[in-house]
């Protein structure tokens, strides 16, 4: 038996998401994997959770502390009634519960080597430098990953040491680069051109040092199978790939593919490594700042071991100590930021849940890397900071050491950096988040940490439509499997009350979106602090920052797909709003290229989809509204009424006629269509300029031959005689033996090609195409249908005989072997590589990746810049728009865009404000409407809006004109679909040169009564 097929099984419908971040390998290596994690503070549970979550074999929790009252600021499986009790041994009681999978044990005795040694990580996160200078030299010297974590106040930091000769066998998430050879010369080296990506209108996305291979060359097929080799980039389209020169010459055609190399890496002990840290940055202009941070944990230290405490929260005396330490160590002559060394002083008596669930979650995934080889470990050490969240520069606030002195409460790990006032501010804040799924449960645990909305008047709303499922538990760490179909938002709102009692938490079950604007409107924005998004509808998150910008409220926004995270903060009249910087391109494939001229697995995968819709989908929909409503041929076109014609034409009686009818229909798909497309466009065809037609992304097809004996074509066969079968109601017996014997008995016509077949090679020539119609054929058709159709209804047959609708179902079996099946024999039509099982119901199902580490991390940096909310900063510069990339890891955080630039009259944010109500305490019409406008503001209305319906345009004749200025704005509007408020939002168009006019917010009532 091979070391691979001796590792334990996994969970699939468990950790279906996480599956796809860390694959099959890596999964079943890590549920081997013994971790100990040390010190059972804030950071310490959030690296167990993760872990946990994550799926290892066993964690060990240690602590020889009992639980104070500080650290119930960010230990959220600690409580009142625990303090005075061994941390370890109370977290171990919740941590059990996270997976069932991994067992969960606590110590409380010294970390000896003999008790260290069985494990393959040990994680320190709360230790003397002395001891963890021990334990990691034992560490290294036993082979056992070790990893330091530790957190104080806005600060964060994190090393790894996995030995001389740790090897990593996937060093990134992302999917092996491959590209269409354009052209490749003959020379040393060789330049290998790629064919350009006419979807995304780039070149290939190698990078220097990539390995690759090649396949289906012709001409220089020395290339094909020829054992990995490394490129050089020399630009957009062009690689070096070694020496080419005795090759034979390029002729057309191939691939290039990179492949994922083992890599070897190399880490230093911590001993090693404290004088000439190795820091890890993307950020070169960082590495000064890193490093006086560097040097402030080791002052720490040795301040600790003199005075036997932390510093006091703004303590003078205790930060100026802290910069004479520091210049006394033994590390390499780099200048100090002596006023950094300072602020660290000043705060470093802190415990900060989002600091500890952005370092837990880093240090979490380090340890994931470990045991499982998956992805680039750190090397080696890695700071953070936060500090812009501490009032801004130039502020009324100014922090003092009595305002920061502990109160003997739960928040006195918090109130040691922002102060007693501060945490007052948090408790009184009307927060409302979007969604409780992975990130919605990280934000709400973080929230009852910080005691956001725990005081007098404030609240948090938590909605969520959706209700637990198992899937769910791997990743959304506050169910629990006897949660299983209940509501999201409620279990959610009920966990975070035991973790603290005095968060005012609302659970609601509402979609957000236009359909529930007469629930959430005006009056409740308008009640709000700000809004937390924690959704994965890009459409949805949209939509709350449109809400957000009409009632100017602050928007926390973030996202997960795998080990890449991101989070960032919308701010009135400080930064853009969400959704204003484009979007990455959210177009699907070209339909041409679909249809005629895939080129990857993708491709194929999403014309399989398109044909499953359309085959048992749109066809069913279709043959029941042609039942039900006799108009319905009014509004089809030629494809549609001759599907709806087959199938009244070709209506199945038994199993043999749904095999007949799959087997023609794999003919069609995979012989016929593609030798109507050769007939256009021979194998030698050429372009008008003399080029080959068969040439870059465009692939030339084969078409295949049906053979019984293939398992992909039996399963293809079966899969649509199934669904076939289920779309018309049969009844029948699906035994493989009577297919076997209908697919040999069945012999089907040779090939003829069609004339006058039109076969667009642009987007613009398929529109074109769709624009004209055959006007007989169309009459023809409906004439023929209805004569169908009456038939029908004399044989009393049109309500009795509907067809059933079958909508994709990722998690059918049924459904994933039609698509995976035709998506693979159409990509062995057109020579691409096929897809597993596995990949197919990733891309087809449109799952995204998933991980607790990445959810953790994003959601504490989104508490980051809640911090900053709650504070009202107002400068751009204090605020950060975050990007993570835990595979690296990397961690990209810049200052948001402006909410406009110089050229701009208009931000996003403005708005113009129109009383609806007049002095008398009448409702305004649209002439005092218009008077107002250029009165106030000097401008001439064009063109009045309320969403899509016009309600004033210069271009209408006088009466009409004069009928709408004399009605009041309410009269207009009321006979309009949609929820009423008491503001209503209009849209202008002015005399004048502006490309954009902001809205306009008319009040039905007197704005001082809202917030």
């Amino acid at each position: 038996m091979s070391a691979l097929e001796s590792l334990p099984e996994i969970d699939e419908k468990l950790y279906s998401r996480q599956l796809y971040v860390l694959g099959p390998e890596a999964m079943r290596k890590m549920a081997t994997a013994t971790v100990l994690v040390s010190g059972m503070k804030g950071l310490g549970v959030e690296i167990a959770k993760n872990i946990i979550l994550a799926g290892v074999k066993s964690v060990t929790v240690h602590d020889q502390n009992d639980a104070q009252w500080s650290d119930l600021s960010s230990q959220f499986y600690l409580s009142e009634n625990d303090v005075g009790q061994n941390r370890a041994m109370v977290s171990k009681r919740h941590l059990a519960e996270l997976n069932r999978y991994v067992l969960v044990d606590a110590y409380a005795g010294e970390l000896s080597e003999s008790f260290l040694s069985p494990f393959q990580v040990v994680v320190l996160t709360n230790s003397s430098l002395k001891e963890q200078q021990r334990i990691s030299d034992f560490c290294h010297t036993k082979n056992i990953c070790f990893v330091l974590a530790d957190t104080k106040g806005l600060t964060g930091q994190l090393f790894c040491d996995f030995g001389e000769d740790f090897m990593v066998y996937d060093p990134s998430e992302a999917e092996p680069a491959s590209a269409i050879i354009q052209d490749i010369t003959q020379g040393n080296p060789g330049i290998l051109i790629v064919a350009c990506d006419e979807e995304q209108g780039q070149g290939h996305h190698f990078e220097d040092g990539d390995w690759v291979t090649f396949s289906k060359v012709e001409g220089m097929t020395e290339l094909n199978g020829l054992e990995p080799c490394s490129v050089r980039v020399i630009g957009q389209y062009s690689l070096e790939v070694g020496d080419t020169s005795s090759f034979s010459p390029y002729q057309c055609g191939g691939i290039i593919t990179q492949v994922k190399m083992p890599q070897k890496h190399s880490f230093e002990t911590l001993r090693a490594s404290m004088a000439h840290p190795k820091i890890n940055t993307p950020d070169a202009g960082k590495l000064s700042r890193y490093y006086t941070l560097h040097v402030a944990f080791w002052a720490l230290h040795v301040f600790q071991s003199e005075m036997q405490r932390l510093p006091r929260p703004r303590n003078q005396s205790d930060a100026d100590k802290m910069v004479k330490l520091a210049l006394t160590l033994p590390v390499d002559q780099e200048p100090l930021d002596k006023d950094l060394i300072r602020t660290f002083a000043y705060g470093c008596a802190g415990d900060l849940s989002p600091i500890n669930a952005f370092v837990g979650a880093v240090a979490a995934q380090e340890v994931l890397k470990a045991v499982s080889g998956k992805f680039t470990p750190l090397d080696q050490w890695l700071y953070f900071d936060a500090y812009e969240c501490l009032p801004e520069e130039g502020s009324a606030v100014q922090l003092k050491e009595e305002d920061c002195a502990p109160h003997g409460c739960r928040y006195d790990g918090q109130i040691a950096v922002f102060g007693a006032d501060f945490q007052e501010r948090l408790g009184k804040q009307k927060y409302f988040l979007v969604g409780a799924g992975a990130i919605g449960c990280e934000l709400l645990k973080n929230f009852a940490m910080i005691g956001l909305a725990a005081g007098e008047g404030g609240n948090i709303t938590v909605t969520d439509m959706d209700t637990i499922e198992y899937s769910n538990l791997n990743r959304q760490f506050l169910f629990r499997s006897c949660d299983i179909s209940k509501q999201k938002s409620e279990v959610a709102a009920a966990a975070i009350k035991l973790m603290n009692s005095n968060v005012n938490v609302t659970a609601q079950q509402n979609q957000v979106g236009s359909e529930t604007e007469s629930f959430y409107g005006a009056d409740f924005f308008l009640g709000l602090d700000g809004v937390a998004t924690a959704l994965d509808s890009l459409e949805a998150r949209e939509y709350v920052g449109e809400r957000c910008v009409q009632f100017l409220k602050p928007l926390l926004d973030s996202g997960t797909s795998g080990t890449n995270g991101h989070a960032q903060v919308s701010v009135p009249f400080v930064t853009e709003s969400y959704g204003h910087s484009p979007d990455p391109d959210k177009r699907g494939f070209p339909h041409c290229t679909l249809r005629y001229f895939p080129s990857t697995i993708q491709h194929t995968l999403q014309w399989a989809r398109d044909r499953f819709e359309c085959l048992f989908k749109t066809t069913a929909e279709n043959f029941n509204a042609f039942l039900t409503k006799p108009n319905v041929l009014e509004a089809q076109g030629v494809e549609a009424l001759e599907m709806l014609q087959i199938t009244l034409q070709k209506k199945p009686r038994s199993w043999e006629d749904c095999v007949t009818w799959a087997r023609r229909l794999w003919e069609c798909l995979f012989s016929h269509d593609i030798q109507q497309l050769l007939h256009h466009f021979p194998p030698k065809h050429e372009t008008s300029s003399g080029l080959p037609f068969w040439a870059g992304p465009k692939r030339c097809p084969q078409p295949l031959s049906f053979d019984f004996s293939n398992t992909a074509h039996k399963t293809f066969i079966l899969a649509a005689s199934h669904l076939f079968a289920r779309m018309h109601r049969l009844d029948v017996s699906e035994d493989s033996a009577t297919a076997c014997r209908v697919l040999l008995d069945l012999h089907l016509p040779p090939f003829q090609p069609s004339p006058g077949v039109h076969i667009p090679l642009t987007e613009e020539e398929l529109q074109e195409s769709k624009g004209t119609i055959d006007q007989t054929r169309l009459a023809e058709l409906r004439q023929t249908l209805a004569k169908s159709r009456q038939k029908l209804e004399e044989q009393g047959a049109v309500i009795s005989q509907p067809l059933e609708p079958i909508h994709f179902e990722k998690d059918d079996d049924s459904h994933l072997d039609f698509i995976m099946t035709a998506a693979n024999l159409r990509a062995e039509n057109y020579g691409i590589h096929p897809v597993d099982k596995f990949q197919a119901k990733k891309i087809v199902g449109r799952i995204v990746p998933a991980i607790s580490t990445t959810t953790a991390a994003v959601a504490g940096l989104v508490c980051l810049e809640l911090y900053k909310l709650v504070w009202g900063h107002r400068h751009l510069s204090s605020y950060r728009s975050s990007f993570l990339h835990l595979s690296e890891p990397l961690l990209n955080r810049f200052q948001p865009s402006a909410d406009k630039n110089h050229q701009m009259t208009w931000s996003c944010w403005d708005r113009i404000e129109v009383p609806g109500i007049d002095a008398k305490g009448e409702e305004i019409t649209l002439r005092d409407f218009c008077h107002y406008l250029q009165k106030e503001h000097s401008l001439v209305l064009r063109m009045l809006l309320y969403g899509q319906a016009t309600l004033y345009d210069v271009f209408w004749d006088e009466k009409k004109i004069e009928q709408q200025l004399a009605s009041r704005l309410t009269d207009l509007v009321c006979c309009i679909p949609g929820p009423k408020d008491c503001l209503l939002v209009l849209s202008i168009v002015c005399e004048g040169e502006e490309d954009y006019w902001p809205p306009v917010h008319v009040w039905l009532q007197p704005r001082s009564s809202k917030k």
